[in-house]
This record gives structure tokens, C-alpha cells and sequence, in this order.
């Protein structure tokens, strides 16, 4: 392959936001090209005058730009409206189409003037890169249409004249496109253009292995993003979705697949758009971030989840959580979850206790009682200023150890947290401060005193 020879295109049409469909059909292209030294041409399909919007295209540039991808030229297909028609005209003046005076499908009982092309009724054979030869027998397609009139072309002749002009070597597209190549091979040779080399890979399917759908769940990018996932994980997912690296490997980022990129590497079956491992593979990257890049990567997620709640934490709390956030989420929006479901209510505010549920189900509440009374004269002595999880539990484990730790700890862990299921009693200590913590053992201790 002459690599300085190879040109590639993202062809979205901007009818929607950008899917992830579109994401991959972007990345796959893009990891061709780079890997072989060519270039890409961003071409923004818009002849759906009904149905496309500058704001879908603004999604879509935004959405593959915050992947990380880029191009080298952009064309919008509405403004070459003047290219397409000559070649209509060209066609029409060579008879190798025709027009044909045919009732309105949209308007019935109004005339319009479709262009159809003069179809050979030939076989033709194409090799795909990911799926070999293919053959189709045109004669079935009959005279098809390639414009609604002289000056509105359909798709299949916009695109043949684009790809043609812009000198795409290689047109690597969802296997939803098989069908309509035999009518854009067609077109070519009835203009005389070069014919592109062909990959057509298999589509996502979801959980339920059907067509993934913009009518069922978030598919576009946009709604990813905003539920925290980044960018870095998505491509990673969606790369290897479908393509198995030669490596083996499944974490690796941009720079690493397109090392290790071939379109004869590309799945035949399609591959399931699994939610689950989509998580994981975020989980891999929120692994690796620093403390100052998770807690940026955070913030938001937790200032979103406290809108309209009273008691917003403040700086230093929030702080304190960062490391126990990181441990627990896969992604931002786990975080929103994680305080509705008030899993984290203890470090904000002082718990309602129930006085059945303070001591452990092995123990008395006289031993609840000794215990949360131990742990106090314990406790009082230590700083405030070397208040902090490990100097607690260093304090506490002796004893604990030699009483039984369930026994001592359940008493702390519910006279702290209100809750039969939260995190390490040592931590919600060390954040929430010694007063706050005597404080909520204190009213452990009445509670137990009135029963």
C-alpha cells in the first residue's frame, strides 16, 4: 500500500447527535489513516434539507473532537450542490441517465421530473477488505434514481462525485452500506471514476443483540460525556469493539491502537454494546488518576448531586471523600447515586439512630453500652490536630481485637453512620471531626441508657 496515496473520510449526517455509531465509523477511519500516513476528509452529509441542522453538526464536530480524533480537510456536502448537478447534467447529456416524468411520492397527483440512470443489468464483483468478494446482480435494481430533479441529487450520486473529487482511496463504513455499493459502483463507471477500495465491518448490537437504537437508552456520545465517562475510556471501548489487537491487550490508549491498527483484524460478527464493560474500561482510567485530576473529574458530580439539598458540604469534607470516591465509582455519575441513595449522608449530617440496631446482633446492649463507653475514654485523649482515620484505628484495634472487633465496631459504625451498611467507621471519623464524633456517640449512649 502506497500509505502517502491513502485518504479516508468521515461522512456523518448531521439528522441527529452524534452516535456512537458515528464515533466509531469516525475512529476506525481514523486509525486507518494515521497508522498509514494518509489523510482524512470530514464531509458533513447535509442534503436531508428536512431532517439536518447546524446544531447536529456542531454536536458532531464537538463529540469526535472531544474523542481526541481530528481531520485534515472539512466539506459540507449542501455546498457543492454545483459539482453534483454536473455530473448529473454530464450523465444526462451522454444518455447514461434519463429523466423520468413520475407522480410525487410526497405530493400525490403533482408531477416531478426524477433522474434515473441507465442500469447495464450486469453482475459486479467488489473485494471488501473485511469481508472479501462480494457480487451483486444489479439487473434487480433496475433504472434506479439518482436525483429528484436536474438540481436535487440523492445521496448515492453526492456521494460517488465527492469521494471521486476529494480522492478517497478507501471507503470504510458499517456493513449497513453493502447494499448500496453496486448502485455507487454503477454511477462510478458511468462517469469514469476510479473505484475506491471497500470495508464494510459489522454494526453494534445491544444487550439484546438487536440494531442499537437511538430510540432505546443513551446511544450519543453527548450523553456519555454527561454522565462522566471520559473520553479516553469511550475511544478505548469502542476501538476495541469489534477488533482484537494483535497484542492481546485490552487498556490502551489512542496512540497504542493505532500502533497495532489493520481493517483485516476487524470482527465479521458484530460485537454487543455492553454497558457493563464500558464501566470497566472507565474504572481502568479512573484508576490512574492522580488526586488532583480525580477530584477535578469529581467536583461537578458532587456539586450536582447536592443541588437543592440542604447542608452543601463544604471544600474541606469534600476533600476528605475524594479517596473514598475514587475507591467506589466507576464513573461521575455513580456519584449522584451513591448520595441519593444516602450512602453518604453520615459525612454531612448527624444520623437519626434506632436504639434496636446499636449493638451487634451477637451482643447485649449493656455490651454496646461498655463499648461505646470504652471507645470514648479512648478517643478524648487523641488531638485534634492528629485527628485522622489511621490514628483512630490505632487507638481502637487493641482493644477491639481483644473484645471482638464486630462487637466493638458495630456499636461505633452505627452511632456514627445511622446506617446497618457504610464505610469504614475509622474514615467517617477522621472526616467528620472529634467533636462531631464524641457528639454522635454520645447520643448513642442515651439512647442505650433510655432503653
Amino acid at each position: 500500500m502506497n500509505s502517502e496515496s491513502v485518504k479516508v473520510r468521515f461522512p456523518p449526517s448531521p439528522t441527529g447527535y452524534c452516535h456512537v455509531g458515528t464515533a466509531r465509523m469516525a475512529l476506525i477511519n481514523y486509525l486507518f489513516a494515521r497508522k498509514n500516513g494518509g489523510s482524512i476528509v470530514f464531509r458533513s452529509e447535509d442534503t436531508d434539507r428536512e431532517r439536518s441542522t447546524r446544531e447536529y453538526e456542531d454536536d458532531i464536530i464537538e463529540s469526535i473532537h472531544w474523542l481526541g480524533l481530528s481531520w485534515d480537510e472539512f466539506f459540507r456536502q449542501s455546498e457543492r450542490l454545483e459539482r453534483h448537478t454536473a455530473a448529473i447534467d454530464r450523465l444526462i447529456q451522454e444518455d447514461k441517465a434519463y429523466i423520468s416524468k413520475e407522480e410525487s411520492k410526497r405530493e400525490p397527483g403533482t408531477e416531478v421530473s426524477i433522474v434515473r440512470l441507465r442500469n447495464p443489468g450486469k453482475s459486479i464483483t467488489f473485494s471488501d477488505i473485511v469481508r472479501g468478494d462480494i457480487t451483486f446482480d444489479t439487473t434487480e435494481l433496475g433504472d434506479f434514481a439518482i436525483a429528484r430533479s436536474v438540481d436535487d441529487p440523492l445521496y448515492h450520486l453526492a456521494v460517488v462525485v465527492d469521494d471521486a473529487e476529494m480522492n478517497i482511496t478507501h471507503v470504510i463504513r458499517g456493513e449497513e452500506h453493502i447494499s448500496n455499493t453496486p448502485r455507487q459502483i454503477l454511477i462510478q463507471e458511468a462517469l469514469g471514476y476510479e473505484r475506491p477500495l471497500y470495508a464494510h465491518y459489522p454494526l453494534f448490537l445491544s444487550a439484546e443483540r438487536s440494531k442499537l437504537s437511538k430510540r432505546k437508552g443513551d446511544v450519543a456520545v453527548r450523553d456519555y460525556r454527561a454522565q462522566g465517562y471520559l473520553p479516553e475510556a469511550l475511544v478505548n471501548f469502542i476501538g476495541t469493539l469489534g477488533w482484537t489487537p494483535p497484542s492481546g491487550r485490552e487498556v490502551l490508549s489512542l496512540e497504542e491502537m493505532i500502533a497495532e491498527f489493520s481493517l483485516k483484524d476487524l470482527h465479521k460478527s458484530s460485537a454487543v454494546f455492553d454497558l457493563e464493560k464500558l464501566r470497566w474500561f472507565n474504572r481502568q482510567y479512573v484508576d490512574n488518576m492522580n488526586t488532583e485530576s480525580f477530584t477535578t473529574y469529581a467536583t461537578p458530580a458532587i456539586e450536582k448531586a447536592f443541588e437543592g439539598r440542604a447542608g452543601t458540604p463544604d471544600a474541606k469534607t469534600v476533600s476528605a471523600l475524594i479517596p473514598l470516591l475514587k475507591e467506589r465509582i466507576s464513573v461521575a455519575s455513580d456519584i449522584g447515586e451513591l448520595i441519593a441513595g444516602g450512602e453518604l449522608d453520615a459525612f454531612f449530617e448527624r444520623p437519626t439512630l434506632d436504639a434496636s440496631l446499636i449493638s451487634e446482633k451477637r451482643s447485649s446492649t449493656a455490651d454496646a453500652k461498655r463499648h461505646l463507653e470504652h471507645i470514648t475514654t479512648l478517643l478524648e485523649p487523641i488531638a485534634d490536630t492528629e485527628w485522622n482515620a489511621e490514628a483512630l484505628k490505632e487507638a481502637l484495634w487493641d482493644y477491639a481485637t481483644r473484645e471482638g472487633r464486630g462487637a466493638v465496631l458495630w456499636p461505633l459504625r452505627y452511632a456514627l453512620s445511622g446506617r446497618e451498611r457504610s464505610p469504614d467507621p475509622f474514615y467517617i471519623a477522621g472526616v467528620i471531626g472529634k467533636s462531631e464524633t464524641l457528639a454522635r456517640i454520645a447520643d448513642a449512649l442515651k439512647l442505650l441508657h433510655n432503653v
